[in-house]
């Protein structure tokens, strides 16, 4: 299916304005299609030629105006449209397939008790799978909808219900103008729940199955969702536009969540049925609020092409994390996204594949898709939090404030937001958005100190660099924080001004004084650099570390050492002995829970396989020593148990523990826990296809399906690994979920020998593998299936050989460019190692 070009939708902008949809589905049917009726109502400069997009299993009719237009003129999914009049009115009627891939209308069924879901997923240009439409973000239009389905199911949808004029028939009121990407519904027995908050309808959705997972959790939700409104209407004049407020947990979901306005999507991932960290807690209330931003940037007012992302998905981040940690008890969200989103901010901008926050240009839908990554979410975010240092928190609001009310329910441009923003602040932006909007890469934030021979500092700078590729610097607002050994802290800040210093900016203020203690660039995480620290902080670092009170400061130091292990700076090594030292002491989970995950990879794949047993056993050691020290019952417990599991090769403690002997009190082996636990016996051999068989017999979920598929696909067996193979490359029955979870298990770093021949594989059968699904999960599979833990040059080799075909997918392509360069990091950092060991 050919990508919408934006040359082909501004020209279609430019002829046509959508006045309406009139959406009717029939999912009485059963089987694998429904039938779609859409009535377009459309204004047209006369006389003009243009097109719609559909994808039907069959398109069935097709009228304009007073003619019937030949189905079979259909190329692809673009429906010829010619002879236009001032005002139009096309009705297309088709038959439609369900998908199984999580786009248009995804059919799920339960296999914990055999229900049938349906939900809608229109993002990107999906919304052509469910009915005809002109799917460009910038011809918004009312909609309205009628549904017929069995009469037993419910049926919501981003309008409120007005009536059921019979069993089986649902009419909903029309929206306000929307995009075609946010069209929504669900369809199906869905479980309810209703509340009502300043006069706003509430309502949370999910399967039968995970009724009372979602009953026991509703009260957190509801009050997370009610203290995000009102901080949002304290934030915006402009109140919540779009009457009802519903959230529904659907099974099997792409994305974290869709901003659908009226009725939002989520993973059902986020209906916890097992105990969970508050970190876990925390990013369903970040969700929350993230795509409750979205109902102003994106929904309100509209980006008018897919460059411009940024105004959608930057904003959300940035404003989700900023509710949550003011309006809600997880206080601590900027500590989460200084060490978690903007590590993953920071990996891709340095990729080849980065890209600016904001392109000069995205030439079509396929390349757009490609863009939402960590550089259009967590750099966007950190981005706008630096311009709110910069330009000030009052003078922010008021920009935003007044671009809401100048494209009220319309589209708007970068341009028009930082017309926006300079006015309330007072100063033209247009330098500013063009070191930090349109240009790629990151720099990095480094301290340079001098000490006389009285111990005191006589030259003290931050020298600011830039990547040879991207020489771009940039103006910083940044703190300076100075940690001194006594437990006394202190904290200033200083402006970054290239152009006035050309990167190096000396810190007067504390020159003259002991050169005792810590010095952290970038305190408080006001602007996205990578930074440095000066070699005697780095030297501190071990014990100034476990007696810092500030979380956030502690997650940027933890930042900055796995950043400099990750770029060669420092081995890895020396990062595991920081954990031994200092990671026993932590008290705050998501800390422990990043460091441990981000460092897992590095040990997995920067160190050959005798230091990363050592480096896991010394890994393990802590695990130990933090779960012996955590509170029972508690998150930190829980969070120290899973990287426990995941590091050690104790068989016999695993075994035990699943098998409920000598558990840590208040530790639940609940569900999660035990597939865990299951998972890692499996890759150490200690267990196998009869354990999996039984305990997916045990949880009949679809959690439990996915898990036992990670589990059969990590199995250390040649049949299962060629099974696993087959599910990955060549099956299209199986769902999403099933798919990803078979490709997440597959490759594990204790398996070399059994999976050498399939690193060869990948690069032969991925690109048709990548053909046979759409695009979201064609890419996502990629990336999962890759090789990842063959740290080789040969496999380096394969690579270049792949990306010399002109063939690829460009999701395709892009993966292998930038896991290519993740094997060349690890390379470099193990050739290093082995140098430093001869």
């Amino acid at each position: 299916m050919p990508s919408l070009t934006r040359v082909e939708a501004t020209a279609r902008g430019a002829l046509i304005t959508v006045e309406s949809y009139q959406v009717d589905l029939d999912l009485t049917g059963g089987g694998e299609r429904f039938r779609s009726t859409v009535t377009i109502r459309f204004r047209a400069t006369p006389g003009a030629a243009t097109f719609a997009e559909v994808r039907p299993a069959t398109l069935t009719g097709v009228r304009l105006n007073d003619r019937d237009l030949d189905p079979g003129t259909l190329t692809d999914n673009r429906l010829p449209l010619a002879g236009l009049e001032a005002q139009n009115t096309l009705t297309v009627t088709a038959e439609m397939a369900y998908s199984n891939t999580g786009e248009g209308i995804h059919r799920f069924v339960d296999p914990a008790d055999g229900e049938t879901y349906l939900y809608a997923m229109s993002f990107l240009d999906e919304v052509q799978r469910i009915f005809a439409a002109f799917d460009q973000p910038d011809l918004k239009a009312p909609i309205t909808l009628a549904v017929s389905a069995p009469a037993e199911w419910t049926v919501a949808a981003n309008g409120r219900l007005l009536a059921q004029p019979r069993p089986g028939r649902w009419e909903f009121a029309p929206t306000e103008p929307l995009p075609p990407y946010l069209f929504s519904l669900i369809a199906g027995p869905w479980h309810v729940r209703r509340a009502e908050h300043d006069g706003i309808p509430l309502g949370i959705w999910c399967r039968r199955s995970l009724a009372p997972h979602l009953d026991a959790d509703a009260d957190e939700i509801f009050t997370v969702t009610r203290q995000c409104f009102d901080r949002f209407h304290q934030l915006f004049a402009e109140r919540y536009p779009f009457g009802k407020y519903d959230q529904a947990f659907v099974p099997e979901f792409n994305a974290g969540a869709m901003e659908n306005p009226g009725l939002v999507t989520f993973r059902d991932d986020y209906v916890f049925r097992s105990a969970v960290t508050d970190s876990q807690r925390e990013l369903r209330a970040t969700t929350i609020a993230h795509e409750m931003a979205h109902m102003w940037f994106g929904d309100l007012v509209t980006m008018r092409w897919w460059d411009d992302l940024w105004l959608n998905e930057s904003f959300a981040e940035h404003l989700g994390t900023r509710v949550t940690a003011e309006a809600t008890r997880f206080r601590s969200a900027w500590t989460t996204f200084a060490l978690r989103r903007k590590a993953w901010g920071y990996a891709v901008d340095q990729r080849p594949s980065t890209h600016p926050v904001a392109p000069e240009e995205v030439a079509d839908t396929a390349e757009a898709l490609l863009n939402f990554d960590g550089i259009s979410y967590a750099k966007g975010a950190a981005v706008l939090r630096q311009l709110v240092a910069w330009l000030g928190d009052d003078a922010f609001l008021a920009g935003l404030n007044a671009h809401f009310a100048k494209h009220r329910f319309g589209n708007a441009s970068l341009a028009d937001l930082l017309d926006s923003l300079s006015a309330a602040g007072g100063r033209d932006l247009s330098a500013w958005a063009e070191r930090w909007l349109r240009r790629s890469q990151v720099n990095t934030l480094r301290m340079e100190t001098a000490v006389d021979a009285d111990g005191r500092w006589t030259d003290v700078a931050v020298v600011q660099t830039a990547p040879e590729a991207y020489p771009v610097l940039r103006p910083h607002r940044i703190g300076i924080g100075r940690y001194a050994p006594d437990g006394t802290t202190s904290r200033f800040e200083v402006d970054l001004d290239p152009d006035a210093d050309q990167g190096r900016t000396t810190l007067t203020e504390l020159v003259g004084l002991p050169a005792t203690g810590l010095l952290l660039p970038n305190d408080g995480d006001l602007t996205y650099a990578k930074i440095r620290l000066d070699p005697a902080s780095a030297d501190a670092v071990p014990m100034v570390l476990p007696t810092l009170a500030d979380p956030l400061a502690r997650a940027l130091l933890w930042g900055e050492a796995l950043d400099a292990a990750t770029d060669g700076e420092r081995p890895v090594t020396s990062l595991v002995s920081l954990i031994a030292a200092a990671l026993p002491a932590e008290t705050e989970v998501i800390i422990a829970e990043d460091v441990l995950t981000l460092s897992r990879n590095l040990i997995d794949r920067y160190l050959d396989p005798l230091t990363r047993d050592a480096a896991l056993l010394r890994v393990a050691g802590a695990c130990t020593a933090l779960l012996a020290g955590a509170p029972a019952g508690g998150s930190l417990q829980l969070a120290a148990a899973r990287e426990l599991i995941g590091a050690t090769t104790d068989t016999a403690l695993l075994a035990g523990w699943l098998a409920g002997d000598g558990v840590p009190e208040g530790l639940a082996v609940d569900a999660d826990l035990r597939w865990a636990l299951l998972l890692r016996l499996v890759v150490l051999g200690a267990a196998g296809e009869a354990e999996i068989a039984a305990e997916a017999a045990a949880d009949r979920s679809a959690t439990g399906a996915e898990r036992a598929a990670a589990c059969r696909a990590a199995l250390p067996d040649a049949a299962a690994k060629a099974t696993a193979w087959e599910i990955i490359t060549s099956s299209t029955e199986s769902s999403n979920r099933l798919v990803e979870a078979t490709a997440e298990g597959f490759w594990q770093p204790e398996q070399a020998e059994l999976t050498a021949p399939y690193v060869a594989r990948y690069f032969a059968d991925m690109p048709a593998a990548a053909r046979l699904r759409t695009a979201w999960v064609a890419d996502r599979v990629a990336g999962l299936a890759f090789p990842r833990y063959a740290v080789a040059q040969p496999t380096r080799e394969l690579a270049a050989a792949l990306l010399a075909r002109d063939d690829l997918t460009p999701g395709l392509r892009r993966r292998v460019v930038d896991l290519d360069d993740d094997l060349r990091r690890a390379l470099v950092a193990r050739t290093a190692v082995a140098a430093a060991g001869a």
